[in-house]
């Protein structure tokens, strides 16, 4: 009889994921914010930005979070397309299909940070934790409010 044996999931790998997560949703968030057309353009022309500065911050936190703890994140962004769930914007998203694009990207990420989540629980990596908790708390919110633009 032949036996798998199944990898844990690594905590810094997750918060790596993140930081790279976070780089791609960073341009695509400017790339959104700078290309954005139609009738909603003057409300999502700011709220994307209002997204990318905060996505900026989560990225910015994930990372000095993984140095304090000796690992060392991506910093490049071929490393970081490659480890992202994220994908970058294709170029030709209308204003609809950018949010939905980030609905379904920040749903992705919240999935992930809830794994990181429980792991970090698990190593009592309390301040990790609570990182991944306020970040996804906060994009439960957005997803949130990107679902009411959509009409869902």
């Amino acid at each position: 009889m032949k036996t798998t044996t199944q990898t844990k999931p690594d905590l810094n790998v997750i918060m790596d994921k993140q930081v790279a997560n976070f780089s791609i949703l960073y341009m695509k968030l400017h790339h959104f914010h700078w290309y954005v057309k139609g009738p909603d353009f003057f409300t999502l022309h700011i709220k994307f930005e209002e997204l990318y500065n905060e996505a900026a911050l989560h990225l910015d936190a994930i990372a000095e979070r993984m140095l304090a703890l000796g690992k060392r994140p991506t910093a490049t962004l071929k490393e970081q397309l490659a480890l992202s769930s994220v994908k970058e914007a294709s170029g030709r998203e209308n204003a609809q299909e950018m949010v939905q694009s980030l609905s379904d990207d920040l749903e992705v990420v919240r999935a992930e940070l809830s794994e990181g989540i429980n792991l970090a629980e698990q190593g009592s990596d309390q301040p990790t934790a609570d990182l991944f908790i306020a970040i996804r708390a906060s994009l439960e919110k957005t997803g949130w409010m990107l679902q009411a633009y959509l009409g869902k």
